[in-house]
């Protein structure tokens, strides 16, 4: 097996690993301390910290030369080339209030380029997985993105915090209802980067999204015939819009960027 699909093939055991013991503490949520990070529904627990522990330590008996970015834990630097893009709970807040739509997920750069991802929703039993090349599968079908959607075809998905302006918040969902859409939102930016994959959403647009929620998803996305833009990098959020290339197009010229 090359170098990329042998790193695949551990991202997909190491996502359904990851998400059983992320179903545990779903579980017996009750019993978790979660804490504020940077807003009022910016939270981290001791499920996030201990799952992203867990990936790491599993990442490095299997590539230890390979570098790690994750949300909860300083990144660590790599000599192979390859770099392991990681969220242990992408969701955290629907996770903690008894919401199904949260996920793992766990992407793969090569020289800084995505190449691989796995986003696993255990409360769901969905695997969506994909690596540059191989198409973009869910629990095994493959996945074709419809190529004449616009936004008026089906809901859109907006993954705006409170970290976003509002004023640019209102603005953005104001031009996507005179566009004819509607907003989709589950609170779990890989989760709706599969479903635009999965042909469930027309499109995704975030205006401040961190690598790793969106890595794995970016993968899934194109490999299913989609494109995506992403403004940031592994140091920094950015803004992401994904879709065909239809809705690609009208997410960014909604959203006052084209």
């Amino acid at each position: 097996m090359d170098p990329l699909h042998a790193r695949h093939a551990l991202a997909e055991a190491l996502a359904r690993k990851a998400g059983a013991r992320a179903r545990g503490f779903f579980l017996q949520r009750d019993t978790l301390h979660p804490e504020l990070k940077s807003a009022s529904q910016d939270l981290v627990s001791e499920a996030d910290r201990s799952i992203e522990a867990w990936l790491r330590k599993a990442i490095r008996r299997r590539f230890p030369q390979d570098g790690i970015v994750g949300e909860e834990e300083a990144a660590s630097a790599g000599t192979s080339g390859f770099v392991w893009v990681i969220d242990p709970i992408d969701g955290t807040m629907p996770f903690l209030v008894g919401q199904p739509n949260w996920t793992v997920s766990i992407g793969l750069a090569r020289d800084g380029e995505a190449v691989a991802g796995v986003i696993y929703a255990p409360m769901l039993r969905e695997l969506y997985s994909a690596v540059r090349g191989g198409g973009a599968r869910l629990n095994g079908r493959v996945l074709t993105m419809n190529p004449d959607w616009t936004v008026a075809s089906t809901t859109t998905g907006f993954g705006a915090t409170q970290k976003a302006p509002a004023p640019e918040v209102g603005a953005f969902v104001e031009a996507l209802y005179r566009a004819g859409g509607v907003l989709f939102r589950v609170g779990s930016g890989a989760l709706m980067l599969a479903y635009v994959a999965a042909n469930r959403l027309a499109g995704y647009y975030d205006p401040t999204l961190h690598c790793w929620d969106c890595w794995a998803g970016m993968v899934l996305v194109r490999e299913a015939g989609g494109l995506v833009t992403f403004e940031g990098d592994f140091t920094r959020p950015g803004a992401l819009w994904a879709g065909n290339a239809t809705v690609h197009a009208e997410l960014r010229q909604l959203s006052g960027r084209d």
